[in-house]
C-alpha cells in the first residue's frame, strides 16, 4: 500500500516493513485515505514546486552508492531526470528500520521505492489530465514533465499541489515491467561523484555548528586502560584550550583548533593503569583459540581425510574518513551529527549516556567516508556527547587514525579446523569447527553498538554436494572492542572452506574448477564460475612462481566467482596481477556501482590474505597507521580487473559484502599454487 500524506505538495509514503508485496505483483496501490502524520517506518517521496523529487533516505551513504541506486529507482518509475532526484539522509527516527548493513539496502528498498514513484507518477498524470481536460491515458511522462498529445507540457512541480489531493489516480500506479526499464540496469555515474571530487560533499568534519570546538582524546597505551591521575596544568596553560575533561576512554581536550587540541593533549601528564589484557599477546591468544575449537565429528569408516587448520588475525576497519562527531548537549536537550549505520539505536544509547529522554535527543545522519561495518557502532558519538555535557560546550570530536586502529572496533581473530572425508573419488562428509574471540568486558558496551557474537557459526557447506555436514563453534572471551567487519563471518569461514576445496581437488587429482563444476549444487553458482573461468582463461600456462586461483561464494540471495592471477616469484612480496569476477545479484540496479563494490571486495581479499592484520602485544594493538597496518595500496592493486554481471530478471539480492570471501579464497589459492605451499595463517606475510 502507498499512502498520500496531508501536504500542500504531492507527498506519498510506502511502508518499509517486512511482508510488503513485491513491486511486480502489487495491485494499483494508491490509497484513498489521507494520512495526517508521517509513519516512522515509511519511505517518503515529495515533489517540490521547484520540480525536484526528494526522498529522505532511512539508510546511510558510506560510499557504497545507495543514494544513487535509490535515485535510479525513483527516476525510472517517475520518468524524472536523474538530476532532478535528491536523496538526503533521514535523521534518526524513534522507531522503524534505519539499519544499513547485511547487504540489504538495495533489496529492501527496491519494492517500496518503485511503488512510491509509480504512485506519484499516476497522480501527476491524473492532475495534468484534469487541468487539460484530456484522457489521462493519452498523456506521457519524461524529463520530470507530463506531455500532452498536442505538444503541451507541464513540470511535475507545477502539478504537485493539485496532485496532492488525488486519492484515486486515473491511470495505473503499478511499477513498470523490467522490459521497459531505461534507467535501472544502465551503468550510471554516482549522483554525488562531482561533489565528492570537488570537495562539495559534506562530511561530519566539514560541519560548522555554532560554537562547536575541535576536540581530541588522550587514550591509554593498552586496551581498556584507565587514567589513575591526570596533571593537566601545562595543557590548560597553552593558548586556545577551553576545557580538559575525563571520560571512560581517556582524557579529552577542547580547543580552538585541532592543532591546539593535539598540542594540549600531548602536554597532558597522565598515569595509566594497564588494561585487563596487559599480560596477553598474539601467541597466547592463538593458543587459546586453538584450544577452544570444538572437536570434529568422527569421520565415516573407510574414508580418506583432507584436514587443515587456519588462523585469521584481527583486522581494523580503517575507513578513510576517521570517526568524527559533533555534539551539542545542554541541560534539557542534545543534538548530534555523525555518520551512523544504526542511528535509531545510537539515539537511544546517547540519550541514556547523557541522562536525557530519547525524545530530547536529535541525531542528524551524515554521509560517511567509508565504513565496512565500523559505523554500525557509535563510539565517537557517545564520547562527543559526554564531553559536550561535561565541558558545557558544543564539541567536534575527531578520533585520529591511531585512535581508531588501536582502540576502535576490529574483526575478531578466529581459528578453524576442517576435515573433508572422501571415498571413491567423492566427498562423503565435511566437518568445520571454529573458535572466535568474543567481547566480554562490560565496559565496552559504553562505546556503543551491539556486542559481538560469541563465535562465527561454521558455514553449512551446502554450496557443495559434500555428503554429511557437521560443525560447531567455540569462543574465547576477551576484553576487546570487536565489531562486524565487511562480510562478517563469511570472510573467514568461506575463505577457509574454499582453500580446502582446492586441496580436496588436488588430493583427488582433479582440476579445481572442474572439481567445483561437478560438486556445486546451484546452477547459478556454476554459471558464475564458468563465466569467471572462461573470461579469465583458467588453466592457461604461466611462468614459474605465478599461478591462478579461484573461489566462489553464495549469500544474500546472490552469488559470485573470482579468478585471481598472482606473481609470487618473491613469496614475501606477492602481487596480484589480475582479478576477474562474475556475479549474479538478480537485477543490478546500477551495474557500474556493482562493479565498484566488487573491485573493493577484491582489494579487501588481497589485503587480509596477504598483508593486513593487527598484532596484540601485551594488551596493546601494535599497529597505529597505514604505515604499519598494511592495507593494499595502489602498487598492490591488480593492473587488470574486470567484473561480469550476469543478466537476471530476479529482484535485487545483496552485493556489498558478497565478493570478500570469494576474493580472499581465490588469492589464497593462487598463492598456494604459485609457491607450492599450504598457507594456514592469514595474513600470510604478517
Amino acid at each position: 500500500m502507498v499512502y498520500t500524506l496531508a501536504a500542500s505538495t504531492l507527498t506519498v509514503a510506502a511502508p518499509l516493513g517486512c511482508g510488503t508485496p513485491s513491486a511486480e505483483g502489487a495491485e494499483d496501490a494508491a490509497s484513498d485515505v489521507l494520512v495526517t502524520g508521517t509513519d516512522e517506518e515509511m519511505l517518503v517521496l515529495e515533489v517540490t514546486r521547484a520540480n525536484k523529487v526528494v526522498v529522505r533516505l532511512p539508510r546511510v551513504e558510506v560510499g557504497q552508492g545507495v543514494t544513487t541506486a535509490v535515485a535510479m529507482m525513483i527516476a525510472e518509475e517517475l520518468d524524472a531526470r536523474l538530476a532532478d532526484v535528491e536523496i538526503p539522509l533521514a535523521d534518526a527516527r524513534t522507531e522503524g528500520n534505519q539499519f544499513t548493513g547485511g547487504s540489504n539496502s538495495v533489496s529492501s528498498l527496491y519494492g517500496p521505492a518503485r511503488r512510491l514513484a509509480a504512485t506519484a507518477r499516476a497522480k501527476l498524470v491524473t492532475a495534468a489530465a484534469r487541468r487539460w481536460k484530456v484522457p489521462a491515458w493519452s498523456l506521457r511522462t519524461g524529463r520530470t514533465r507530463v506531455f500532452a498529445p498536442d505538444g503541451r507540457s507541464a513540470t511535475f512541480g507545477s502539478l504537485t499541489a493539485s496532485a496532492a489531493g488525488i486519492t484515486r489516480p486515473a491511470v495505473s500506479a503499478k511499477p513498470k515491467p523490467a522490459a521497459e526499464h531505461r534507467v535501472i540496469g544502465r551503468p550510471t555515474t554516482r549522483i554525488d561523484a562531482r561533489d565528492i571530487v570537488t570537495g562539495k560533499a559534506e562530511y561530519t568534519g566539514d560541519l560548522s555548528v555554532a560554537g562547536a570546538r575541535p576536540t581530541v582524546v588522550a587514550r591509554p597505551p593498552t586496551l581498556g586502560g584507565k587514567a589513575v591521575s591526570v596533571d593537566d596544568r601545562a595543557a590548560r596553560a597553552l593558548p586556545g584550550v577551553h576545557a580538559v575533561v575525563e571520560i571512560d576512554g581517556g582524557v579529552a581536550v577542547v580547543a580552538d583548533t585541532f592543532h591546539h587540541a593535539f598540542q594540549a593533549r600531548d602536554a597532558l601528564k597522565i598515569k595509566w593503569a594497564p588494561g585487563p589484557l596487559a599480560n596477553l599477546s598474539d601467541a597466547a591468544i592463538r593458543s587459546r583459540l586453538r584450544a577452544a575449537v570444538p572437536k570434529l565429528a568422527a569421520p565415516p569408516g573407510g574414508t580418506a581425510q583432507t584436514e587443515a587448520e587456519f588462523e585469521f588475525a584481527f583486522v581494523s576497519h580503517a575507513p578513510m574518513e576517521v570517526l568524527t562527531a559533533v555534539a551539542d548537549v545542554r541541560s534539557g536537550s542534545a543534538e548530534i551529527w555523525f555518520s551512523s549505520q544504526s542511528p535509531t539505536d545510537a539515539r537511544e544509547s546517547i540519550a541514556s549516556a547523557v541522562g536525557l529522554p530519547s525524545s530530547k535527543v536529535w541525531v542528524h545522519v551524515m554521509r560517511g567516508g567509508g565504513s565496512f561495518g565500523r559505523r554500525l557502532t557509535y563510539d565517537a558519538a557517545i564520547e562527543a556527547a559526554l564531553i559536550s555535557k561535561k565541558a558545557r560546550l558544543p564539541v567536534k570530536l575527531m578520533w585520529s587514525r591511531t585512535d581508531d586502529i588501536r582502540h576502535g572496533r576490529m574483526r575478531p581473530a578466529t581459528h578453524h579446523r576442517i576435515r573433508a572425508s572422501h571415498a571413491r573419488g567423492r566427498v562423503v562428509a565435511f566437518a568445520h569447527s571454529t573458535a572466535s574471540v568474543s567481547e566480554s568486558y562490560e565496559g565496552l558496551s559504553a562505546q556503543g553498538g551491539a556486542r559481538a557474537a560469541a563465535a562465527p557459526l561454521p558455514s553449512d557447506s551446502g554450496l557443495y554436494n559434500f555428503g554429511r555436514l557437521s560443525g560447531d563453534s567455540g569462543s574465547v572471551d576477551l576484553a576487546m572492542p570487536l565489531g562486524a567487519w565487511r562480510s562478517v563471518d563469511s570472510g573467514t569461514v568461506r575463505t577457509a572452506e574454499e582453500i580446502v576445496v582446492d586441496e580436496i581437488a588436488r588430493t583427488l587429482g582433479e582440476d579445481p574448477v572442474a572439481f567445483r563444476r561437478t560438486t556445486l549444487r546451484s546452477r547459478t553458482v556454476k554459471a558464475v564460475l564458468d563465466k569467471a573461468a572462461t573470461a579469465g582463461r583458467w588453466g592457461r600456462s604461466m611462468p614459474s612462481g605465478q599461478a591462478q586461483g579461484v573461489a566462489v561464494h553464495e549469500e544474500y540471495g546472490s552469488c559470485v566467482a573470482c579468478l585471481v592471477e598472482i606473481d609470487a616469484t618473491d613469496p614475501k612480496n606477492p602481487r596480484v596481477t589480475k582479478v576477474v569476477m562474475a556475479a549474479d545479484v538478480g537485477t543490478a540496479v546500477n551495474p557500474r556501482g556493482l562493479e565498484a563494490q566488487l573491485m573493493g571486495t577484491a582489494v579487501d581479499g588481497i589485503s587480509t590474505v596477504l598483508r593486513a592484520g593487527l598484532h596484540i602485544d601485551r594488551g596493546a594493538v601494535r599497529e597505529s597507521s597505514f604505515a604499519d597496518f598494511h592495507y593494499a595500496r595502489q602498487r598492490h592493486a591488480p593492473p587488470h580487473f574486470e567484473a561480469h554481471i550476469m543478466p537476471s530478471k530476479r529482484d535485487p539480492g545483496g552485493a556489498g559484502e558478497l565478493g570478500v570471501p570469494a576474493a580472499a579464497g581465490a588469492v589464497a589459492n593462487a598463492y598456494a599454487r604459485a609457491t607450492g605451499t599450504k598457507p594456514r595463517r592469514f595474513p600470510i606475510n604478517f
